[in-house]
């Protein structure tokens, strides 16, 4: 990995944004791009593309599953509603995440060298991104299958003994296709995507609603199991957006002087705008039929002609929403192995994400059972990562250098000591060892939630003390205590005067 001199980066400062798409990003062209920063001279595009990458990944059937896993932990509607809303919230917190982006021109995992160091980025930032990433692909790639497996069914194609597992490759060889390809072209298939999923969703809600319940209830239970329930669902709302921490993956390409809060706005809306709609699709549909398996019931209350298009929008869903979380996965293992090209790493935790669905959709018991459970249990992750990387935006006041984000050496700007930053570790160990003991989930429940009664409180405590903990010790930690010593300081000031505009009129905003 190359480092650039200081008269190279202030070149590339100084080079305005490239008025066409650079060879290294082409559409159709695999990007040549890896955890590297983008230099200034390759700089391109617009804050509103955002919205469509966004927008394609989400207009998804996980947040339709979601909602009905709400209804069968037995909750009121109107509340199953609420709960809705108010975890997909969080996506303002992701939307913050990618202003990270165009300030360095690189994806968040070489971000996260800044608040964990070299080495501590490879298990807090690098590591946990890659079982994060594996664990959403293989979500993708189960939900693809089956619904693959049920169109061909519906069509009338019979499969062979083994013909699951054929379904399942050629399905995986599609989930990861487009990413390796990546930014380029991820961005040039985004609208449309986002438009022929969005149809399909808007015909579903007018069957939906036309045969919801709107008089549904529940059996009332006591105060502390209700409560207990109602954060339940909101960790496991929560954890979608919570699961998204790479919002600089897609704005690295962007001018450093673009709209801090257009990055936000755009990257928010186009991942709220279908969680929530959809997901709220998904809890009026728990009150017309059984959401334990929602690919064969829909059949009552759509009529015949639809079944086909609902079981291909959840193949085209799940592969669409696959093409980020692949893209994004590569950067994380790259980061662990630097020698390995993006789209090498792409690829193998493309096979590994296929063979453990395999694993868990033919030879486990029950896939929404795991499901459930892992989406209750990964907040306890995503959440106090989430924060630390977004407090951290606010400590720096987004002055990232990318160049030096990219130097991995022993005594670069970001080794701080033995290659770990101390303040991001203890704080990553402490919100996640304090969210574990306060999560309640239908395999585990921790100590300090069953002495509350059963409450699950790990969807706050989580990034509430990832924060508040990073915040406190990187204030009081050497070289922060004087803000001339901080990592990058003299090459961010080279870069500053040449930025002066997006400086004077945003730096408030940071």
């Amino acid at each position: 990995m190359s480092i650039q001199t200081p008269q190279e980066i202030r070149a590339d400062a100084a080079t305005p944004s490239a008025p066409h798409t650079p060879a290294a990003d082409r559409v159709g062209h695999v990007e040549q791009h890896g955890t590297e920063h983008v230099p200034a001279s390759e700089r391109h595009g617009r804050p509103s593309s955002l919205f469509w990458v966004w927008m394609s990944a989400n207009v998804g059937y996980l947040y339709f599953v979601v909602g009905g896993v709400l209804m069968l932990l037995g909750l009121p509607l109107w509340e199953a509603l609420a709960i809705t809303v108010v975890g997909n919230l969080w996506w303002a917190l992701v939307g913050w995440l990618a202003v990270s982006g165009p300030a360095s021109g690189s994806p968040s995992v070489s971000i996260m060298r800044a608040m964990f160091g070299i080495r501590g980025n490879k298990v807090f930032g690098a590591g946990l991104g890659v079982l994060i990433g594996v664990f959403y692909e293989i979500i993708n790639v189960a939900f693809a299958t089956l619904g693959a497996i049920a169109l061909l069914a519906h069509v009338g194609i019979g499969l062979p003994p083994g013909g699951e597992w054929i379904v399942l490759a050629v399905i995986g060889v599609l989930s990861f296709v487009i990413g390796v390809y990546g930014h380029a072209t991820i961005l040039a298939l985004a609208p449309w995507f986002s438009a022929a999923l969005a149809v399909v969703f808007v015909i579903l809600a007018v069957f939906v609603f036309g045969a919801a319940d709107w008089a549904y209830t529940v059996e009332p239970l006591p105060v502390a199991e209700h409560w207990a329930l109602v954060m339940l669902g909101f960790a496991i709302v929560a954890s979608s957006p919570l699961s998204w921490g790479i919002g600089a993956d897609y704005a690295r390409y962007l001018p450093a002087n673009v709209s801090k809060k257009a990055v936000a706005w755009y990257t928010a809306l186009g991942g709220f705008v279908p969680a929530l709609l959809i997901g709220l699709l998904g809890v009026v549909a728990g009150t017309a039929i059984d959401m334990t398996d929602p690919e064969l019931t829909i059949g009552e209350i759509v009529p015949a002609w639809f079944t086909p298009l609902f079981l291909g929008m959840i193949v085209l869903s799940s592969i669409t929403n696959n093409v980020l979380v692949a893209y994004s996965t590569g950067f994380y293992a790259q980061a662990l192995a630097e020698r390995i090209s993006r789209p090498v790493t792409t690829i193998v935790t493309g096979v590994v994400a296929t063979a453990a669905a395999g694993w868990v959709l033919f030879l486990t018991p029950s896939f929404l059972d795991a499901l459930s459970a892992s989406l209750e249990l990964s907040v306890t992750v995503f959440g106090p990562l989430v924060s630390i990387y977004a407090i951290d935006i606010v400590l720096r006041r987004n002055r990232y250098d990318g160049a030096a984000l990219d130097d991995t050496r022993p005594g670069s700007p970001f080794w701080y000591r033995g290659g770990v930053f101390l303040p991001g570790a203890v704080a990553m160990v402490g919100a996640m060892t304090i969210a574990v003991l306060s999560a309640n989930t239908t395999l585990y429940v921790g100590p300090i939630s069953a002495a509350l009664g059963g409450a699950d409180l790990s969807a706050f405590v989580g990034p509430v003390l990832g924060a508040g903990i990073y915040a406190l010790l990187w204030l009081t930690t050497d070289p922060y205590r004087d803000p001339a010593k901080r990592p990058g300081a003299a090459s961010a000031a080279m870069i500053e005067p040449d930025a002066a505009a997006s400086a004077r009129t945003e730096g408030a905003d940071a």
